[in-house]
Parts: C-alpha cells; structure tokens; sequence
C-alpha cells in the first residue's frame, strides 16, 4: 500500500466517484496491490520469515510502500 504520507490519485479518484454515485460514508481510499505466495516451508515462522524477506527484498518499496502479509497453512 502507498505510504499514509504520500498522496494517492487512484484512491482521492475512487473516493470521490463513490460520493458522486450516491454511495457516502467511504473516505479515505487507498489504492494498493494485492500479492499471492504459496511458500513451501517447515512450519509457520519460517514461512512467515521467508515472505518477510520476499517483500523487503523484492515486492516492496518502503520508500513509498509499506506491506503486510498473513500465513495460511494449506489444509
């Protein structure tokens, strides 16, 4: 997601559209990426770990970006 910092068009854009087709109440959209993983780890913290590194080393730029993530153990 973009930094809270940072201005955000597609998020100011979509706000304001959903007010101008009758949909109040919604503020302060913001606009990000969503990204899948399936990691093949030995247990949850190591998963965890490897998706940390995934994100600070690759998908993410923490200059502009910040990220979080969820585990879910594939039943």
């Amino acid at each position: 997601m973009p930094l809270k910092a940072l201005l955000d068009p597609q998020g100011k854009a979509v706000t304001q559209t959903l007010h101008n087709i009758g949909l109040p109440g919604i503020h302060d959209v913001r606009i990000g990426k969503h990204i899948h993983l399936e990691v093949e780890a030995d247990d949850e913290k190591t998963a965890a770990s490897r998706v940390d590194e995934c994100c600070k080393r690759l998908l993410c730029n923490e200059i502009m970006e910040s990220y979080s993530f969820k585990v879910i153990p594939l039943k």
